[in-house]
């Protein structure tokens, strides 16, 4: 359980942060969506209105999957969507303890174009997680993280209680930031204590002497569809 602490050139938010997420709210993002994930999506929407439509969870970038079924025994009167790209990190063995939640499903999906399908089709989910992504830490790789992609709008637009977290505090500052940029709401970095970590990488950073950070935000019903 030793993981190295993130090393980067890069010393506080990047400087050209603000002109990035300015510049990505401003011009459509044009990529187009691909068969295989409009399916995949339809899939993951098909289960959840067939468990009821009740208020939605999505956990993207989920990994292994044990944080969507500690996010759905947390909540059970939610249902939790988990998304990652990754058909082998989906069918790895989670270490769950007992019985699965019934109230999730998993989807392999890009989430660039999962995020963008959800929007357009009016979801406005109740909470919205990206537990420790990659934080793509060099200077020049500022528009690889999620906070200076173009898909970023869209993540906003969606909505509702949306928290990120990670071992790099720059990251956090960074998303904290292109969150208050673009909804107006007041988000700010903090450290992140827990003693039950929701996820592999949670632990292994914990393990680790890492500090951990987060930040939250209430987005309430989301805002217009990127133009």
């Amino acid at each position: 359980m030793n993981s190295s602490p993130i090393s980067s050139a890069q010393s506080g938010v990047h400087e050209q942060l603000a002109e990035l997420v300015a510049r990505h709210a401003a011009h459509p993002f044009r990529k187009p969506v691909t068969d295989y994930n409009r399916r995949a999506f339809e899939h993951s929407i098909a289960a959840w209105r067939a468990a009821g439509e009740a208020p939605l969870i999505l956990d993207t970038g989920c990994g292994v999957g044990l944080s969507t079924l500690n996010l759905a025994a947390q909540y059970p009167d939610h249902f939790v969507i988990g998304i990652d790209q990754s058909a082998d990190r989906l069918a790895r063995n989670t270490l769950w303890d007992g019985p699965q939640p019934g109230n999730l499903c998993f989807v392999r999906a890009d989430l660039v174009d999962y995020w963008r399908l959800a929007l357009d089709a009016g979801l406005r989910p109740a909470r919205h997680y990206l537990l420790y992504p990659n934080p793509w830490p060099k200077i020049g790789h500022l528009a690889r993280r999620w906070q200076g992609h173009a898909v970023f709008p869209a993540i906003v637009a969606l909505g509702g209680h949306i928290e990120c977290r990670s071992n790099w505090r720059i990251y956090v500052e960074e998303f904290a930031a292109a969150l208050h940029q673009l909804s107006g709401r007041e988000v700010a970095a903090e450290r992140y204590l827990t003693d039950a970590p929701i996820t592999p990488f949670e632990r292994k950073y914990l393990a680790s002497g890492h500090e951990l950070w987060r930040c939250a935000a209430d987005l309430g019903q989301g805002g217009p569809a990127p133009r």
